[in-house]
């Protein structure tokens, strides 16, 4: 076994050049959820040439693809997402906030290096395959906004994790851990409010749909004490925004969008939340005269640790080593440190102990509820600063960002190699799988009718498409 992840190693370590090449355009030309049209074709042209069966458009969303390939042995699957996010556009060379072009997106979660993060080790994987010394079959599971938790649920639905032996994630931050993680359950709403528009002159002959927007606000404020607590890593939060209020100030307002999004322990509770959430929305459309239509974006379950995946997971992390950040990556990061006026601390700390955490939530949770997984966490973001900020999109174009992408892919191609080497390690994951859903079977949460938001950022991603 351990030849053959020596093979997997060298393997990824002859062809990272390429694959890295891929990621390195990802990141130049940056798209927002749903609109990763680029991203997507640089991926799935890499995987046909690799002879993956491919198929595009999977579940229904454009930018969404299923790569398979192999015909015996444990199915194994690996995530891949490459969606960038607004405003966090960045050049990588400047240790201050200087966007390439203003308001433009930008890799600010790293999913350029995810993007080749699944690839790099199913492929790796694949070689072993084609040498005809190792019997596996490999899924990649190409899943655009990421960002928005929208791609994976929809998956879910359309029975694309079915039959699965397992599934291998991973993701940047600032720290290291060989997994054992869970997350919390997820919903995004839009609240649409119409009334009837007036002039500011005799604004009782309208009905402000703005006025429901805000008294819907003031009820969420209230809502909060009432919802569940949660615990240290995996808060429970009700956040909401106001979106595409029509009218001006000496106009009543005739629509209004309060844009609001859930976190809760588990499913069950979430779905209890968002219940007394649409409570308040159909209440306030009743007391102020207006309409009020629900849009439901998308919605996800906790996620289910898996103690003996992440367990396989430590012994191969051990076997590859951290990431060897460069002197320069590590003068660059101390000085954004003392720009951002944190304390300065070295990079390549060692892994965080091995004990179940919690971490931002993702819809990575949905894989968890049909087959054993977990997720890899790599440092890369300093220690003291979020993700999702111009740091991390900085980091992301840098060798900083090859060295966490190709430390969690050597990772996860030598797990991989283990788990079909030894079935019994997957036996026994499903097992804990099984005790950990305590008899509950995974609940499609979104209506069989509801399409991906297809068009989510379209008119924005369109002011910066090259």
């Amino acid at each position: 076994m351990k030849t053959l992840k020596t093979q997997a190693i060298s393997w990824i370590e002859d062809n990272q050049d390429k694959l890295m090449d891929i990621s390195w355009k990802i990141w130049e030309n940056p798209e927002l959820s749903m609109q990763e049209y680029y991203a997507s074709s640089l991926l799935t042209d890499y995987l046909d040439k690799e002879g993956y069966q491919v198929e595009k458009g999977a579940a229904g969303m454009p930018t969404a693809f299923l790569a398979e390939y192999g015909d015996e042995g444990p199915v194994i699957g690996f995530n891949c997402e490459y969606d960038a996010l607004p405003g966090l556009s960045q050049d990588k060379n400047c240790a201050y906030p200087e966007s390439l072009q203003k308001g433009a997106p930008g890799h600010g979660c790293g999913h350029n290096l995810m993007a080749i993060g699944g690839v790099t080790p199913a492929t790796a994987l694949k070689s072993l395959i084609d040498a005809k010394k190792l019997k596996a079959r490999i899924k990649i599971f190409g899943t655009p906004a990421e960002e928005m938790c929208l791609a994976k649920p929809f998956f879910a639905r359309e029975g694309y994790f079915k039959g699965l032996d397992c599934v291998l994630d991973w993701h940047v931050m600032p720290y290291t851990k060989a997994g054992f993680t869970e997350c919390v359950a997820f919903f995004n709403f839009q609240y649409h409010f119409k009334g009837r528009t007036a002039h500011g002159n005799s604004p009782w002959l309208g009905r402000s749909a703005l006025d429901a927007a805000v008294l819907m606000g003031n009820a969420l404020e209230f809502l909060r004490e009432h919802a569940q607590p949660g615990k240290p890593g995996g808060e429970t939060t009700l956040n909401y925004t106001f979106a595409d209020i029509g009218g001006g100030p000496n106009v009543v307002p005739d629509r209004a969008t309060l844009w609001c999004v859930g976190r809760m322990g588990d499913s069950e509770s979430m779905r209890q939340l968002a219940a007394r959430v649409d409570d308040c929305a159909n209440g306030i459309a009743l007391a102020t005269g207006t309409t009020v239509e629900k849009e439901i974006i998308t919605m996800t379950h906790e996620k289910l640790p898996n103690k003996t995946i992440s367990q396989v997971m430590s012994r191969n992390l051990e076997l590859v080593g951290m990431p060897k950040f460069s002197q320069e990556d590590c003068r660059f990061i101390a000085k954004i440190q003392e720009e951002a006026g944190v304390e300065v601390t070295p990079m390549g700390r060692p892994p965080l102990p091995f004990e179940c955490s919690s971490m931002p939530v993702n819809d990575s949770s949905e894989y968890s509820w049909f087959a054993p997984m977990d997720i890899l966490l790599i440092e890369m973001v300093p220690e003291g600063l979020p993700l999702h900020n111009w740091v991390v999109t900085a980091l992301a174009g840098r060798d900083a960002g090859r060295q966490a992408v190709m430390t969690a892919a050597k990772t996860l191609a030598c797990t991989a190699v283990e788990l079909v080497e030894n079935p019994q390690l997957i036996e026994e994951a499903k097992e804990e799988l099984r005790q950990r859903q305590g008899g509950r079977p995974y609940e499609v949460l979104l209506d069989p009718k509801l399409k991906p938001a297809l068009d989510a950022n379209a008119a924005e991603m369109s002011k910066y498409r090259k």
